[in-house]
């Protein structure tokens, strides 16, 4: 059965709500059948996927979540993921059944026509220049160390590959303090889906070995995101 989610109380308690609420739970998922919401193909580790789990939290937007497995260790059946998805964990299954991968695409989609993507044409290019920088800066360098390192895959790696990744994540994060140095949100004065996909990975630069502590705008940022209603705690346990 579908974990089945509804705007109103932190992630972080949802597991005791879910048990005080059981029967409605039941209840509710039994009658997805007949009104269709958007199903969050999950995995609770994934970086990728709190973002579109915090984005919708933010909306207030119903949905619900298949959780997936990265095995079928232990004997747990995988679930299947729609037939048009080729990679990873977050995907989207639309109320009409019509499907979206990549967790910035999903952004730029749910976020049409609300707070968290701005109006003004110039602002959106610059909130999509910012998605940009996220998947081929952040992503492939703090993201991929810290898997690693939760992973235990660390050390088997070149050290000189290793070094790469942090030089790089080092540039990118600077180039992140010296932007946040002149207003208080990435792409624009407020709050938006740029500052979702960023914060995914970029909060995680200590946990792969990067110090952040000589970056103090960026870390001004980091607690203005911590600080918005309805902030989601974005990691769990890899399991």
């Amino acid at each position: 059965m579908p974990n089945v989610h509804w705007h109103g109380e932190l992630d972080s308690r949802e597991r005791s709500i879910f048990r005080r609420h059981r029967r409605l739970r039941i209840e509710t998922a039994s009658s997805v059948a007949e009104n269709r919401m958007i199903t969050l193909f999950d995995f609770r580790p994934s970086q990728n996927a709190w973002k579109v789990r915090q984005l919708l939290w933010h909306l207030g937007l119903p949905y619900q979540s298949e959780f997936l497995s990265t095995s079928d260790s232990a004997g747990e059946r995988v679930k299947p993921v729609p037939v048009d998805h080729w990679g990873p964990a977050p995907v989207v299954q639309l109320e009409d059944g019509r499907v979206l991968s990549e967790s910035n695409t999903i952004l730029w989609y749910l976020s049409d026509n609300t707070a968290y993507r701005p109006e003004d044409p110039f602002t959106q290019a610059k909130v999509f220049q910012w998605l940009s920088f996220e998947a081929d800066y952040i992503q492939t360098t703090v993201g991929s160390l810290h898997f690693w390192a939760l992973t235990g895959n660390l050390c088997p790696r070149s050290t000189n590959l290793v070094d790469d990744k942090r030089a790089t994540a080092n540039r990118a994060l600077c180039i992140l303090n010296r932007e946040l140095a002149s207003r208080p949100f990435i792409a624009s004065d407020t709050y938006s889906i740029a500052d979702i996909a960023i914060f995914a990975y970029a909060h995680l630069a200590a946990a792969a070995g990067i110090s952040t502590g000589h970056l103090p705008d960026f870390e001004a940022w980091l607690a203005r995101v911590r600080a918005q209603q309805g902030f989601l705690a974005p990691t769990h346990p890899l399991c």
